[in-house]
């Protein structure tokens, strides 16, 4: 193996803006930032969600901010501000710096994670139940 995930993440934090739980939460309101969450649809609708955030599935991201791609999502050609953030901030330290280096400004991910933002207190709320 060339490179194994451990020097991906830090090569990608080397390269990227990474803010507290805290530090997001002071956008949470900010109607120029938008928070994208990149868990799977199961993680949601067993641990809650960032109110407001948009759910992009992390194998998704690439052709959802793509404008030439079939799937993009125009939230991603808004011109905001992103904050993405995962379970505990690895998949969304490489999608930031995946978007990053796709052109997509400004991007930062949460450090630790929605599971830091959890324990840190601040707002979650359980999307509806389907079925």
């Amino acid at each position: 193996m060339k490179k194994g995930y451990k020097q991906l993440l830090d090569e990608a934090n080397a390269e990227i803006e990474v803010v507290s739980p805290e530090q997001a939460a002071h956008l949470l309101d900010d109607p120029e930032t938008i928070f994208v969450d990149l868990r799977d649809p199961r993680e949601l609708q067993r641990e809650g969600q960032i109110p407001g955030a948009e759910h992009c599935p992390r194998g998704m991201l690439e052709f959802w901010i793509d404008p030439e791609s079939p799937y993009h999502k125009a939230f991603f050609s808004s011109g905001k501000a992103f904050v993405f953030f995962c379970a505990g901030g690895w998949r969304s330290a490489l999608a930031t710096k995946t978007a990053q280096d796709m052109g997509l400004e400004p991007v930062k991910h949460i450090l630790g994670g929605f599971t830091a933002w959890k324990q840190a207190g601040l707002p979650v709320t359980m999307p509806e139940k389907k079925g």
